[in-house]
Order: structure tokens, then C-alpha cells, then sequence
């Protein structure tokens, strides 16, 4: 039996560069699901993502799903990407091993805590406090936090290029005006009159005040890590966001970051989405 990749539609173009299409997944001509393609500028020059596919349960475990997978690929090859992205809920753990099978490797997770079951306010350890960060320090942080994400993507394999422009479409989907974004929320967090690390969040999105409240950055001084100051500023950003009537908080994590993973398993926060890559070349 012969799987194949048929359009489902014409090709959509973005003025931005962007393009994405439809395929139906078809064994000897006959559809048994769907696959969707889309190569995005925003996620760095030459990625690819394949954002959906499914085959029909009378279809499944018989490799179809590996099939379609890999045709994908040849897909993004033809439009030149050189690297492909897939984004696996943590409830599909089929998905999560045909990738797996496939040579993805998992980059980062996405986590989420509830917020809608009432509670008092965290109290923060005895000497430290928060305040707002203030003009004046915002442009070293946002240099030093832009600097640090992009080394820690060139350290996983992706190109300089291509990691910055990772991060400044990651910063400006959730803070758009920076600090004037409309719910943004910057904190420093001093402990003994010191100021130790910070914090950056988006209290609310305007748009749908019904989405998770969400941790930007979490940053920590490299002279006063491994004293709870994490901890600490993930228990005020808590604060913030339930202050602010939010219904849950979510964050992004770097799967190799293993205190941090820790860190925020250890607050509640539990995997929603594991996002993996693989190079084309």
C-alpha cells in the first residue's frame, strides 16, 4: 500500500513571507486523515512546523501516522526549511513517540497551574520583597534576559540568526509594548535591602481576559542562586496573578533546564505541551 500526501486546498501566503497548506493523508488514493503545514518568519529562517496530523482511527497502528510524518517533512525540504517543529499536548502519547521514533527531540514545555480554587496570598520569606522594576533598569534586563534565551537556543544546536529571532517573537507575543504592554507586570526581588533577581509577567491579555495569566522570564542573579530566590519570585508572581483575577498561570521551560523543572513541578504547575525539533538538513 502506497501513503501519500494530497492537497487539501490552495497553498496560503502570509506578506510576511508566511505560507501554510492542507494535505489529506490517502493510502492507494483513499483519505484516512490530515496533515497542515506552515512555515512561519517569525520562527527563524528555514523552520518548518507540521501543526496538525491525524489519521482516522480505522487507519491508526498501522504506520500511517510515520508515513505521513515523514512526507511532511520532505514538504518543508521543498520549501526550504532546514529544521522542522512539532508541539505535542501531554495527554497524546502516541504523538509524543512517533516523534520521538521520528528523531525530534523535545526543546521545551509548555506548564500550568490553576489559580480558580481560592487561596491567601503566599507570604515571602522573611527579608525579601518585591518592587516594581523600574525605567531605568529595564533596558539591561531586557538586553540581559534577550541575551541569555538566545545562548541557551545556540547551545541547543539552532543558528545565532535564527535564535534571536526566536526570542523577539516569543518577547513580543506576550509583551508587544514591553513594559507598556497593557497587563504587563515587572518586578525586582530584594532580599536584605539586596536586589537578588526579577521577574516579568502578563497579568491579563485584553483581548480574552479569560486566558492564563503568564510568566515571561524568571531570573536569578548568578551570585545568589541556589538560596530560594526562584522560589521566591515564583511565589510573588503567584501573588500578582491571583491579585490580578486571573484563572491559571502558565510558562514555557527549556526541557534541559532541570531546576527549573523542578522548581515549578514543586509549585503545582504540571506539562501541558512538550515542543520538540529536528533538524532537514
Amino acid at each position: 500500500m502506497t501513503t501519500t500526501l494530497r492537497p487539501a486546498g490552495p497553498e496560503r501566503r502570509a506578506p510576511d513571507g508566511g505560507r501554510a497548506r492542507a494535505f489529506t493523508v490517502c493510502v492507494n488514493g483513499r483519505p484516512v486523515g490530515g496533515v497542515e503545514l506552515s512555515a512561519e518568519p517569525g520562527l527563524g529562517p528555514g523552520t518548518g512546523r507540521i501543526a496538525a496530523l491525524a489519521v482516522d482511527e480505522p487507519d491508526r497502528r498501522r504506520g500511517r501516522g510515520t508515513v505521513a510524518a515523514l512526507a511532511a517533512e520532505e514538504v518543508l525540504r521543498l520549501w526550504g526549511c532546514a529544521r522542522a517543529e512539532v508541539s505535542v499536548p501531554a495527554a497524546a502519547e502516541y504523538g509524543l513517540r512517533l516523534a520521538t521514533a521520528l528523531g525530534y527531540v523535545e526543546r521545551a514545555r509548555g506548564m500550568l497551574k490553576s489559580l480558580r480554587e481560592p487561596a491567601p496570598p503566599h507570604p515571602l520569606p522573611p527579608g525579601s520583597r518585591t518592587r516594581p522594576l523600574t525605567a531605568a533598569e529595564y533596558g539591561p534586563w531586557r538586553a540581559h534576559s534577550a541575551e541569555e534565551f538566545i545562548a541557551s537556543l545556540v547551545d541547543r544546536g539552532m543558528p545565532r540568526e535564527q535564535a534571536a529571532a526566536r526570542e523577539a517573537a516569543a518577547f513580543d507575543h506576550v509583551l508587544p509594548r514591553g513594559r507598556e504592554t497593557p497587563g504587563a507586570a515587572l518586578y525586582a526581588l530584594a532580599h536584605d535591602g539586596v536586589t537578588v533577581g526579577r521577574v516579568a509577567l502578563r497579568l491579563y491579555d485584553e483581548a480574552d481576559r479569560a486566558a492564563p495569566a503568564w510568566v515571561l522570564a524568571v531570573e536569578v542573579d548568578t551570585a545568589h542562586r541556589g538560596r530560594g530566590h526562584g522560589r521566591t519570585l515564583m511565589l510573588a508572581a503567584e501573588n500578582a496573578c491571583r491579585e490580578a483575577g486571573a484563572p491559571a498561570v502558565a510558562l514555557d521551560v527549556f526541557a534541559g533546564n532541570a531546576p527549573a523543572l523542578r522548581l515549578y513541578e514543586s509549585l503545582g504547575y504540571g506539562t501541558t505541551v512538550r515542543h520538540l525539533s529536528k533538524p532537514l538538513l
